[in-house]
């Protein structure tokens, strides 16, 4: 869970979305227009997933600043699409509403907005991974609903499939049927939303490799490790690891270059450990960081660690996020799966091979990160670190609501003046207290607060219950959510006094 979380916060990190917000007088002309996304909700989003050929579905919340930015784009996008031939559905659905909270559950919705496109009667489920400005929806899903593999017949057409700055999988085929080819274009309907499919008859107008060869054969383009490589594997399940396998660099890089963005998403959506080595990209060592880094992955690349270098100037996000300093650059930082983080700080070159070593043997131990305990925590809103959130938190009979929050998170800054009002009107109510814990300076349990983005907000009630808080981010609507879920002194007692007499009664 832990490592979900890493990857929830350094993807937030890597893209800020360049939403245009529409002028008033826009949004009055608009509003008298008619709507072209399509609203859904639990009674009718199986039936009309089942009957669609091809449909994108926006999960979201009303209260969401990033879904507000959206939903201008995402309506012009609709009304474009709905001409286009054949016409392209999109559709939202509100996951605040009770009834579609199961909807969203189903669908493993985490943060929002999220859309998804849905293929064939929802058979086959991919994430949309294109821009989220009109004009930007419109060309990726123009794509998206189009073949899954563009038929390469001329050298023009290659160059306009391939780019040396991008991932491409070429299908080389003496005709375009039989097995092979069959296979070629499923894995390709699978994986499009991933990558760019082509396919051809004549080997000579793909670049890099042999030329002369008839296929079947799949190449794989990259801009990266040995540039290309190929497979006559035609088994899917075979072809869709290779392709999985081969795209992933040996080491990714971490910089500014947009370029290598996708491959920082792919390392952080990998399955093993993750080693973060941070560093100076300008400085006199680089290269013979970069060096001893990459012979140290190309060893361990099939023990389940994944490897990632980073530039500091580019990698403040996660500098963030894992509590770290510049002053103890250059870092190596190792991930677990089950949250553990282990650090070796102000490293040399040479002693890359030999930390890594030691950490694959069980010889360095994990560091917990928790900011210092307050010395004065009289706020209304009181302070919880890593070091006080057992005995806070859990250990308290207090009906508590503790935000997990990062300072510099524009909607964290929001709601702090509504927390602070909050815990103000509950200052002479001794059972309940407000709460907030900085997740970018301390660690947290991850098998108790799933934390995908900030702010995210728990409620423990006085009996030890915990819920999360997944609605209006106001006054009056959190206050109603304690309300409803505190548990009051006298209900206490009781419940003390029902457990006294089951234990007298044994």
């Amino acid at each position: 869970m832990a490592s979900r979380v890493c990857i929830s916060f350094l993807i937030c990190i890597l893209f800020v979305s360049s939403l245009n917000v529409i002028s008033a007088e826009e949004t009055e002309s608009k509003e008298s227009e008619k709507e072209f996304v399509l609203t859904l909700d639990q009674s009718n989003f199986s039936d009309t997933i089942s009957k669609s050929k091809f449909i994108v579905v926006e999960f979201y919340a009303p209260w969401c600043g990033h879904c507000k930015k959206l939903a201008p784009e995402y309506e012009k996008a609709a009304s474009i699409l709905s001409s286009h031939d054949p016409s392209v559905v999109l559709a939202k659905i509100d996951c605040t509403e009770e009834a579609n909270k199961e909807v969203a559950s189903e669908h493993d919705i985490k943060g929002f907005p999220t859309l998804k496109i849905f293929r064939n009667g929802g058979k086959n489920v991919q994430e949309y991974k294109g821009p989220r400005e009109a004009d930007g929806i419109v060309e990726y899903l123009k794509k998206q609903s189009g073949p899954a593999s563009a038929e390469i017949k001329t050298v023009e057409d290659a160059s306009g499939i391939i780019d040396d700055k991008k991932i491409v999988i070429v299908g080389v085929f003496p005709k375009f049927s039989g097995e092979e080819f069959e296979n070629f274009m499923a894995v390709a309907d699978k994986l499009r939303a991933d990558y760019e499919f082509a396919h051809t008859t004549d080997a000579k107008l793909v670049p890099r490799g042999e030329s002369s060869v008839t296929g079947p054969l799949v190449r794989l383009l990259k801009p990266f490790d040995e540039l290309f490589v190929d497979s006559k594997e035609f088994n899917v399940d075979a072809l869709e690891k290779f392709i999985e396998e081969s795209s992933v660099p040996v080491v990714t890089e971490f910089n500014k270059d947009p370029n290598n963005h996708p491959f920082v998403i792919k390392f952080f959506n990998s399955p093993n450990a993750k080693a973060m080595l941070f560093l100076n990209f300008t400085s006199e060592v680089a290269d013979a960081f970069r060096a001893k880094y990459r012979d140290v992955a190309e060893k361990y690349k099939t023990e389940g660690l994944s490897f990632l270098l980073g530039d500091v100037e580019a990698s403040q996000g996660a500098f963030q996020y894992f509590g770290l300093r510049e002053d103890q650059v250059p870092l190596i930082v190792v991930q677990t799966n089950d949250g553990q983080k282990f650090l070796k700080a102000n490293l040399e070159p040479e002693h890359i091979a030999t930390w890594v070593k030691d950490y694959k043997e069980g010889n360095v131990s994990p560091y917990k990160k928790s900011e210092p305990i307050p010395e004065q925590n009289d706020e209304p809103v009181k302070v919880v670190v890593a070091d006080t959130l057992q005995d806070f938190v859990f250990k308290s009979d207090k009906n508590i609501l503790l935000e997990f929050y990062a300072p510099w998170c524009g909607h964290c800054k929001q709601l702090a003046p509504i927390l602070d009002e909050i815990a103000t009107s509950y200052e002479s109510d001794s059972e309940i207290v407000i709460a907030k814990l900085d997740a970018t300076a301390n660690d947290l349990p991850s098998d108790t607060f799933d934390i995908k983005g900030y702010p995210t907000l728990y409620f423990k009630s006085a009996s030890g219950k915990i819920s999360q808080y997944e609605e209006d981010r106001t006054k009056e609507a959190i206050i109603a959510f304690i309300e409803k879920n505190r548990d009051k002194a006298e209900k206490q007692a009781e419940k003390q006094e029902e457990s006294a007499g089951s234990k007298d009664e044994l």
